[in-house]
């Protein structure tokens, strides 16, 4: 259970003991267990919606409220990832000029209309579902995320030779850490969703393949940072295919 709590206290703010977590070992294990922490946030994220409604009018403010905690709950650091990428990969700068651009941790315009653009999305598309729908979607979108991560890993070298953060996970990752993260994606969607779910899902894995290829042709791999921003990208992906998919069927 110790890689669960690693990836647990990786990827969340939940106060997990250290004791509980183990140390450095631990964490590089912990790569199976990220979908599993995006189904675990996904359910706080549907008993927290179900508070909300109950306490709030009106689908819109809730959807605002939802999707704040969504990014609170990892304490923002795929966010970060998004803003930093979007202003490095964006710059229209050389490859290492935007690698060095990512490292800074000031944010640009580009990276400030990435973070508001991608908020505002995700809470359009909430506030546009079906309530018997909504926290369906809850649940697929950190958990598409967090799978998200883990494909990226598997699909990509890492661009900077003096390596980073992301080099520790990257130098574990094995081709079947992606099918896993695959599978279980896939079978999420099936589950809450049925082939709404589906193609919530398959739009995920696509938005985040398409990143993924553009990174690799941008700066040659992937940083922490493309990480981060390949887990946002992939949350709202889910949703809008769930949105087209009930739109094309309605």
């Amino acid at each position: 259970m110790k890689p669960l709590f690693a990836a647990i206290q990786f990827l969340t703010i939940a106060p997990v003991p250290a004791s509980w977590a183990g140390g450095t070992e631990r964490l590089v294990r912990s790569i199976p267990y990220f979908p599993i922490v995006g189904l675990l946030i996904g359910g706080f994220l549907v008993a927290f919606d179900w508070a909300l409604r109950i306490a709030l009018p009106g689908p819109l403010i809730s959807a605002t409220l939802v999707v704040l905690a969504m990014e609170a709950v990892s304490g923002a650091l795929h966010l970060d990832g998004l803003a930093d990428s979007a202003d490095g990969l964006l710059s229209a700068r050389t490859r290492d000029r935007a690698l060095e651009i990512m490292r800074d941790s000031r944010a640009g315009p580009m990276g400030v209309a990435a973070v508001t653009g991608i908020l505002l999305a995700k809470v359009a598309a909430l506030a546009e579902l079906p309530c018997d729908a909504r926290w369906r979607i809850l649940v697929l979108m950190p958990l598409a995320g967090r799978a998200a991560l883990v494909l990226k890993l598997a699909l990509l070298p890492y661009a900077r030779p003096e390596g980073g953060l992301a080099t520790l996970f990257k130098t574990s990752t094995r081709p079947w850490h992606a099918v896993w993260a695959l599978s279980v994606l896939t079978a999420g969607g099936a589950l809450v969703l049925g082939w709404a779910g589906i193609a919530g899902a398959a739009a995920a894995f696509a938005a985040t393949a398409l990143f993924a290829r553009y990174c690799l042709r941008r700066i040659g791999g992937l940083t922490g940072d493309t990480l981060g921003a390949a887990c946002e990208l992939a949350e709202l992906a889910a949703a809008l295919g769930v949105l087209a998919y009930i739109a094309a069927g309605a």
